[in-house]
């Protein structure tokens, strides 16, 4: 099985949609957005407009995240970006451990019927890349710290410290943040090594 990662350009929105849209074009759902953007203008964005402000990002010079594709499927979704354009640049519970320009990786999504398939992984190998092509000098990643316990499909889109480890990431901190309840860690991936 090879999963292909491509950018999420404005070309690709009608499956960045799938991956991230309502089941009604009226309702308010995340679309990625609640790390990526201030609370007020969270609030602010309903119904339509959120799809819209995404398809405005897709439009910019660097893309919201990547897609991943399953024989021309799309099948999974990875947010990435620098970490100062996010929610995470002045974040009090994730601390910023040095001064470098890292991007950050919050969001792994893979379809229903897609799960167990390794696909979270090749999502994550491909936000890393993509963000080395645009000069990253390293990415983070801010998982859950489960201990290999089962975690709520609700709360997994951060991601779990294997997911991460699996990818080269190491701990770099622990933080102050929990999602469902379990609590989140600091993973880096260097790329200014070979």
């Amino acid at each position: 099985m090879t999963v292909e990662i491509h950018p999420a350009s404005e070309g690709r929105f009608n499956d960045l949609a799938i991956m991230l849209g309502p089941k009604r074009t009226d309702a308010s759902v995340c679309w990625c957005l609640s790390h990526r953007i201030n609370a007020t203008t969270n609030r602010e964005l309903i119904g339509p407009a959120r799809g819209e402000y995404v398809r405005e990002l897709t439009r910019q010079p660097v893309a919201p995240g990547v897609l991943g594709y399953l024989n021309g499927e799309v099948v999974g979704w990875a947010a990435v970006a620098p970490r100062s354009s996010t929610q995470f640049a002045r974040s009090r519970k994730i601390p910023h451990i040095d001064q470098l320009p890292v991007w950050s990786v919050w969001c792994i999504r893979v379809r229903p019927g897609h799960r167990g398939q390794g696909i979270s992984g090749a999502l994550l190998h491909g936000a890393v890349a993509y963000a080395q092509e645009q000069g990253a000098p390293a990415v983070e990643g801010y998982p859950v710290d489960n201990h290999r316990q089962r975690v709520d499909l609700t709360m997994a889109y951060v991601g779990t410290r294997k997911l991460f480890e699996d990818a080269g990431f190491t701990l770099a901190a622990l933080t102050q943040s929990v999602s469902g309840g379990i609590p989140r860690v600091l993973m880096r991936r260097d790329l200014t090594i070979s």
